[in-house]
């Protein structure tokens, strides 16, 4: 059997791939088509953030999208239990993609509540949304896979902040 610490590893690895490849092909490649079930994500999200510089007001309520509260809720939680049969052989690996599941939900719920925050703990999704390029950036919980396939784009640190999403000015 595979020790914890490698299916642990091995399941945040994943997760995070799972994560930039659904962002990028799906919300983004899916989304920008009218017709299609993945376009509220560019034509809903994506436009009220960029008008709002970040802040997304359906995430006022727990779930995002007050229109419609499910889809990210929902497809979170398909995603995890169409990988629930891992359980049984590799319970670490499937633990921690439930785990993961549940924390991009509350970091991206709270990345869009709280913009000190998100500039602060996940520059990279902020300038996933307020960068010039949208089509950048695609992780929302740590950018590994951006890095990894050269996605990585900073827009945070000159407009005033640096590496780590705090002011400049604070380094003062």
């Amino acid at each position: 059997m595979i020790s914890a610490i490698v299916q642990i590893i091995l399941a945040f690895l994943y997760a995070n791939l799972f994560e930039w490849l659904w962002h990028k092909h799906v919300f983004h490649g899916l989304g920008k088509k009218k017709d299609s079930f993945f376009s509220t994500h560019w034509r809903k999200h994506h436009r009220d953030v960029r008008k709002s510089g970040g802040f997304d007001e359906d995430y006022r309520t727990f779930t995002g999208i007050k229109d419609n509260p499910m889809p990210e809720v929902f497809e979170l939680s398909l995603a995890a239990l169409l990988h629930s049969p891992l359980f049984f052989i590799f319970p670490f690996f499937a633990g921690t993609l439930w785990v993961h599941a549940a924390a991009y939900f509350l970091i991206h719920r709270k990345s869009h509540l709280d913009l000190e925050w998100a500039k602060k703990w996940v520059p990279w999704h902020y300038d996933h949304h307020m960068g010039k390029n949208q089509d950048a950036n695609w992780c929302v919980t740590l950018p590994v896979w951006d890095h990894i396939l050269g996605t990585r784009l900073y827009f945070l640190k000159h407009q005033g902040y640096n590496k780590h999403g705090n002011s400049n000015e604070d380094l003062l």
